[in-house]
């Protein structure tokens, strides 16, 4: 598409704005508008140029613009609950929102919590909070009584809106232990010593002592509250944190990102983009994935209020029958999901049965994906363009996407090319000298998408930033010359067993193929020789009887012998993040415990 790339250099003066240099072949830049076909780059550095600019939108404008276009297009269809809003729906429901929070004594910086499953509050909330210049802190829904009072600790929730059960979750029952007085406190009135920011509570669902109710709120706001709320947007700044999002606590404990409005309303801007959302008509998108995670809040809610796009929620916790059901019914045209979520889908007795003709692209992300699971998902579902992510919640979330249109082998093979705006190099670990092209190392990244900081914590934020701004992402990857990376594996996922490096995820692939497997992880077991073996945690399809020596023996001659499993477990699940990834930590202790080691 763009054969020449130049590099190029603007320096002021008074006779001469503006100068542009170009400095021969030496290639550091590609341009990323659409998939790049001249090999461009010749070291491990890509920068996505694109002509379409940066947007300077902050989030509540970008819906009010998108509502001006499409009043009468439908924004979010929730199928359980029935709720279908228009954006001129959803935009009315957003202001209300927005000016009770007013209404109840929220300022501009306060933080508020939203946790819960997949419901239309949620995504009002999101947009509510922006307006009204709150951070929104997007708590983990499967979070229990420690989690919470962390989490809400860590960034001084003065607030924070919630059902008051889902399923075994009691949601209300938790914030009364750790607020003892909240049945006895006015409205807005909660003191307690374990959360001595939070005052207010505002359940979705019912109307509880001590707190108000989604009726109190959306009926709160006055003339002289939607008043304030004009104000309001006059002193919003685009790089205003307005998100913190916690990291997803598979390797330990989570962290709190605080994003801006530039952050990831760019970022879903520009994943609208390699979508081809601009140019689709009539899309929906079918999103099992929560909402507390930023494939979801953004990849979801925040592209939906972009692009003008519906977005279809199959279901408030996920089913991955209730995808297929949503994708037939309403006619989904793209699909979401993780590694997981496919696997699920695929795994449906009566996958067959479903008409889901209608859904011509997806993007799979959250995770590494095995080839083989992309294969499937493209044959056995008939989703010709999907698409793979990838990201980090530190990085709004996407820095790598595919192109619907590329061939097989990028989309399996890799994570998709550099998007737009966004730098990034491979490095080696222990020097942090830029590697050769398709060399390995530790994936950087820097650019409009990186977060802000960890919220309040100088130390973390330190810790996984260089000197310069690059975000360390630590991820083990390679690039290639046109832009296109793969990723090999998780330092910290790394076994090292007698001095070698093994990267679980090149096991894991290889396991995927074999025709009994539906799922497999592969993580490292202490081991008093060797220091760490590995281990295959593996999950067999319906119906399938295998044994672990059948398995080691379709590894002869395949993978390296060290590579080879010493110890394989068959499991029925694993411990998931609320967000479909695997916790292999959590795994491992399973496993150790398990195996007596």
């Amino acid at each position: 598409m763009f054969s020449h790339i130049t590099l190029t250099i603007f320096t002021h003066n008074s006779t001469q704005s503006c100068k542009k240099r170009h400095f021969g072949k030496r290639k550091i830049a590609i341009h990323v508008d659409g998939p790049p076909n001249v090999p461009t780059l010749t070291t491990s550095y890509a920068h996505g140029v694109s002509s379409e600019s940066l947007q300077s939108l902050t989030v509540g404008k970008a819906l009010r613009l998108t509502t001006e276009r499409y009043p009468d297009r439908e924004a979010v269809v929730f199928v359980q609950s029935g709720i279908r809003k228009t954006f001129a729906q959803f935009q009315n429901d957003v202001d209300q929102a927005a000016a009770g929070l007013v209404a109840l004594g929220l300022k501009k910086g306060d933080r508020l919590g939203m946790w819960g499953p997949n419901t239309y509050e949620w995504v009002v909330i999101q947009y509510a909070t922006a307006k009204a210049g709150i951070i929104m802190v997007s708590v983990n829904p499967a979070y229990q009584l420690q989690e919470l009072e962390y989490a809400l600790r860590k960034v001084q929730c003065k607030a924070i809106v919630c059902p008051t059960q889902f399923k075994t979750q009691k949601y209300c029952d938790m914030l009364r232990q750790l607020c003892p007085g909240m049945d006895t406190a006015s409205p807005g009135g909660i003191k307690s010593s374990r959360l001595p920011d939070l005052s207010t509570v505002i359940l979705t669902d019912s109307k509880q002592p001590g707190t108000f109710s989604w009726t109190d709120l959306m009926e709160a706001g006055s003339s002289d509250h939607f008043n304030q709320l004009q104000d309001i947007q006059k002193t919003l700044s685009f790089d205003d944190p307005i998100n913190i999002q916690f990291t997803s606590g598979t390797t330990g404990s989570p962290k709190g990102a605080a994003l801006s409005h530039h952050n990831i309303v760019n970022n879903a801007y520009f994943i609208g983009l390699r979508m081809g959302y601009q140019w689709r008509k009539n899309v929906r998108v079918c999103v099992p994935v929560p909402f507390y995670h930023c494939f979801g809040s953004v990849g979801g809610g925040i592209v939906m209020g972009l692009h003008g796009i519906t977005m279809v929620f199959p279901s408030t916790g996920y089913d991955g029958r209730a995808n297929l059901e949503a994708m037939q019914n309403e006619k989904c045209t793209f699909v979401y999901g993780t590694p997981t979520m496919y696997i699920d889908m695929l795994g449906q007795p009566d996958l067959a049965k479903f008409d889901i003709s209608s859904v011509q692209t997806g993007i799979v992300a959250g995770s590494p994906c095995p080839p083989e699971v992309m294969r499937k998902v493209i044959k056995v579902m008939g989703i010709k363009e999907l698409t793979i992510g990838y990201g980090t919640t530190e990085n709004s979330p996407v820095t790598f996407c595919g192109f619907p249109v590329d061939n097989l082998e990028r989309k399996t093979e890799t994570v998709g090319c550099i998007v737009p705006h966004t730098e990034a190099k491979v490095v080696n670990p222990t020097t942090g000298f830029t590697v050769p092209l398709g060399t390995q190392g530790e994936l950087l990244i820097r650019g409009y998408c990186v977060m802000l900081e960890y919220w309040q914590d100088e130390a973390k934020t330190r810790e996984c930033f260089t000197k310069d701004r690059w975000y360390k992402t630590g991820d083990i990857a390679t690039l290639d010359e046109f832009g296109y990376c793969k990723i090999v594996g998780r330092i910290k996922d790394m076994v090292i067993r007698g001095g070698e490096n093994i990267y679980p995820a090149e096991i894991e692939q290889f396991l995927h193929t074999h025709p009994k497997i539906q799922e497999a992880q592969v993580i490292g077991v202490k081991d008093e020789r060797m220091g760490e073996e590995v281990c295959a945690c593996i999950k067999l399809k319906a119906g399938q009887e295998c044994t672990a020596e059948e398995i080691k023996n379709y590894c002869k001659g395949q993978i390296s012998h060290y590579k080879i499993p010493r110890y394989i477990t068959f499991v029925e699940s694993y411990p998931l993040t609320v967000s479909g990834k695997i916790q292999k930590h959590k795994l491992r202790e399973q496993t150790e415990k398990q195996l007596g080691l």
